[in-house]
């Protein structure tokens, strides 16, 4: 699908990678609408790209219907919004849990629901779900948001089979750990060295690609996590053991610590 002069709604545009989507899909020349909860944050960035900004809490389910009534006739979704939901299960009060559970999988799944009516009735759409490496592979103090990001993939896998030939797209965009702006950099923790970084911007170009192109699953993370990616996969109890060895359990709770607040 080309983007320009085609309607966009961004999820969580008030977060770093949010701003960074919607620089590159307002920049495709995208009629774009904005959403998260910072009005501030979204005032400036519609101000900056054009776009029309949508303050929503997507944790208030009545707040998710009224964003998805008042933008129902958008050709491409960009689901984007989402918590960070670190740390053990027993840390986590059942409010927190729904909260969770609400913005990184409910939303989406309600929103794809309601917005792929007027998609199909068209014959053209995409639905971008912006995943995590989480959901493919989930490491200590990741349960409850490996959870959702493992269920946003096996929606969007089945989603995209359910609409084959339809004209309507699914692509899941699978962020690895992203420098600058986002979940892990606002967590202030140090990465090992060994481990690689991505940037706002790649994941914004890989939603540019998977909307162009109608890709299924986009990895955004250097060679060596991709590739630790898929030997996790095929090697869980192998590689996860290496990882416990090389501290996976400390950078867990430090995780966990930092992203405290935002659950």
């Amino acid at each position: 699908m080309q983007i320009q002069a085609k309607r966009v709604l961004l999820t969580g545009a008030s977060g770093g990678i949010g701003e960074a989507i919607a620089r590159e899909i307002s920049g495709a020349g995208a009629e774009l609408i904005v959403s998260g909860r910072r009005s501030d944050v979204l005032e400036r960035i519609a101000a900056e790209t054009g776009a029309t900004a949508a303050v929503a809490d997507l944790a208030d389910r009545t707040q998710l219907e009224q964003l998805v009534e008042a933008h129902s006739d958008v050709d491409i979704l960009i689901a984007n919004a989402a918590l960070p939901a670190s740390g053990e299960i027993s840390d986590f009060s059942l409010d927190q849990i729904d909260r969770a559970l609400d913005v990184n999988l409910r939303a989406p799944i309600v929103m794809a629901r309601l917005l792929s009516d007027q998609m199909l009735a068209r014959g053209s759409g995409q639905i971008v779900l912006i995943g995590s490496l989480s959901g493919k592979v989930a490491t200590a103090g990741s349960s409850l948001y490996s959870a959702t990001k493992f269920g946003l993939r096996g929606f969007g896998a089945g989603l995209r089979a359910d609409l084959a030939g339809s004209g309507v797209g699914v692509s899941v965009i699978f962020p690895g750990f992203i420098r600058d702006a986002g979940m892990f950099h606002e967590a202030d923790v140090e990465l090992p060295g060994y481990v690689g970084t991505s940037s706002p911007e790649d994941v914004a170009r890989a939603v540019r690609s998977a909307i162009e192109n109608d890709r299924g699953e986009v990895d955004v993370a250097p060679f060596g996590v991709r590739a630790a990616t898929k030997a996790s996969e095929l090697a869980p109890k192998l590689v996860g053991s290496l990882v416990r060895r090389l501290g996976s359990a400390e950078f867990a709770s430090e995780m966990a610590e930092g992203q405290a607040n935002k659950r």
